[in-house]
């Protein structure tokens, strides 16, 4: 009798953790390109006012800002394929700092239209300030021509 009890416990264990175990898989990588196209941006602004906004006060604009979908409206300085990601560098009212743009994949073809110095729109998850302001999984939501 406590060698069938002995052996339930058991298998339960191992079904447990094979549970635990896919559930922890799964979650770490999944992956991260959340699809921003559809989603509302929580603000608006130029690329001039993020980076103003971070440089002054970067505690205050990493509670607004970080973690959170936001459009950003701004130059193309440079568009970069290095390690087969796509990265947009936006102008900003410095030389100095900009705003760094990790496009999704699926735009490349929008991406391939692009020119130096065009007006654009991105949205995408800020992720905070490193020298330069940080979206993420960015989508190109209006190209407009000036």
């Amino acid at each position: 009798m406590k060698n069938k009890f002995y052996t339930y416990l058991l298998l339960f264990l191992i079904g447990l953790i094979l549970v635990g175990g896919y559930i922890f898989i799964k979650n770490t990588f999944k992956s991260s390109e959340k699809n921003l196209e559809k989603e509302s941006a929580l603000v608006s602004l130029n690329s001039d006012d993020l980076v103003t906004s971070f440089f002054n006060d970067e505690t205050k604009s990493n509670k607004r800002y970080t973690g959170k979908i936001i459009e950003v409206t701004g130059f193309v300085k440079e568009i970069s394929y290095l390690n087969n990601r796509i990265t947009l560098i936006l102008s900003s009212n410095t030389n100095s700092y900009g705003v760094i743009c990790d496009v999704n994949s699926s735009q490349k073809e929008k991406i391939n239209k692009l020119k130096k110095n065009q007006k654009i729109l991105v949205k995408g998850i800020c992720k905070g300030f490193l020298k330069d302001v940080i979206l993420q999984n960015c989508y190109i939501d209006t190209l407009t021509n000036e």
